[in-house]
């Protein structure tokens, strides 16, 4: 019996293949969830000018400092600043302008009095307030013009993914096109006689496709382009003419069929040029990985759900991820604790769906059958995978233990 292959020897084989695809240039409208090929340098000081934080009004600090509320201090308002004018008001010694949040401040003033800090309040647009309460100190509410970030500083570091936040940020730094890595395209084909599509009820022996769903989710969820979703039966001449349909890909994703029995087409098809091994890892043992002479990926992942989705995660996730740039490839990991018993297969390292508690920090088996590849049905209550060592045999209440974040 061949030894079996370490995750990261045979992650390492995966991820040394890849290589990178080339960028392109879109606007923010259309770049939800691609990585950044080039930093994105601000094109101007955000703020663009010394702003106010509240609503209130500009003083010069000097006026107010000794105003409290047994001795106020008059000001005589003689201008109104809402957000996005471009006026720059003379103030003189015992001037003030009402100001609204967002609104430049004016040159002669170096503080903000807060509405609330006054006896009339936002009602005394032009005449006077009263100021009850000073500003702890000049420069008190004002946001500094590149307080936030300086033009030509990097707001954004290439391999990024472009989530809500990063658009928002480049956005606010005044960009409105930004370089990035063309998606992956992906292939996705599930093989095997006996599947039938979703919705025909099954014959004997026959069962739902639910691994072309599955791959093809997981496939827009890691940022990359589903280019085809395809059906073979255990037919070696299938496997060829689906790699024919697959031409505009580069990744193509077989599930079934890779492992040791008699009627595995994509071993059949393919043993020339990707290589098949047994992996210490459970679920997931059968896996095969390689490159074609046009320059595609080809993964060949076992046939049972939960080993589609733990082999996606552990191999396929990450090498897509490489191919667009991304800085971070590998999903969050927590360290919470078990909180039942259970018992893990010898010398493999196990992916266990799991439920778990982060307010408690526990974590659980989700389905009273573990980790059994063939619980598709199951598998919706998983919320993480559990990775228990391979020299682990039993995980006990209390045991501390790695937790793969599934969004």
């Amino acid at each position: 019996m061949s030894a079996l292959l370490s995750v990261e020897d045979h992650r390492a084989r995966v991820l040394a293949a890849v290589f990178l695809l080339p960028a392109e240039t879109v606007g923010l409208s259309d770049a939800a969830g691609r990585t950044l090929a080039e930093p994105v340098l601000a094109a101007h000081d955000l703020p663009g000018d010394d702003n106010s934080s509240m609503d209130g009004f500009a003083v010069r600090f000097a006026d107010v400092a000794s105003a409290d509320a047994t001795t106020p201090v008059s000001l005589c308002v003689v201008a109104d600043l809402p957000a996005g004018t471009a006026d720059d008001p003379a103030l003189s010694a015992g001037e003030a302008a009402r100001i609204m949040t967002g609104a430049p401040v004016p040159t002669d003033a170096d503080a903000i009095v807060p509405f609330e800090d006054t006896a009339g309040g936002l009602a005394d647009s032009l005449g006077t307030v009263e100021v009850h309460r000073a500003p702890a100190a000049a420069g008190a509410f004002v946001r500094r013009r590149g307080g936030d970030t300086r033009a030509g500083d990097a707001v954004l570091s290439a391999g990024e993914r472009l989530g809500p936040f990063a658009l928002a940020a480049a956005a606010a730094a005044g960009v409105d096109v930004v370089r990035v890595a063309r998606r992956p395209r992906v292939a996705v084909v599930s093989t095997g006689s006996e599947l039938v599509a979703p919705g025909r009820v099954p014959g004997r022996g026959q069962t739902p496709d639910s691994n072309a769903t599955l791959l093809a989710s997981l496939v827009a969820g890691a940022d990359a382009e589903v280019d085809l979703v395809d059906r073979v039966d255990d037919d070696p001449a299938g496997i060829e003419a689906v790699l024919g349909r697959a031409a505009r890909a580069d990744v193509v994703v077989f599930t079934g069929g890779v492992s040791a029995g008699a009627y595995e087409p994509v071993r059949l098809a393919l043993s020339d040029r990707i290589a098949f091994d047994k992996v210490a890892m459970q679920p997931g043992k059968p896996q095969a990985f390689g490159v074609l002479a046009d320059g595609r990926l080809v993964f060949g992942l076992p046939g049972n759900p939960v080993s589609v989705a733990v082999s996606f995660e552990v191999f396929v996730r990450p090498a897509l991820l490489a191919l667009q740039g991304r800085a971070v490839i590998d999903r969050r990991i927590a360290r919470l604790t078990a909180s039942e018993t259970w018992t893990t297969p010898p010398g493999r390292r196990q992916y266990l769906p799991a439920a778990i508690d982060l307010v408690a920090g526990t974590v659980r088996p989700a389905t009273a059958g573990g980790s059994g590849s063939h619980l598709a049905a199951s598998l919706a209550r998983a919320e993480a995978f559990a990775v228990i060592p391979a020299e682990v045999s039993t995980v006990s209440v209390g045991d501390p233990l790695d937790v793969m974040l599934i969004p």
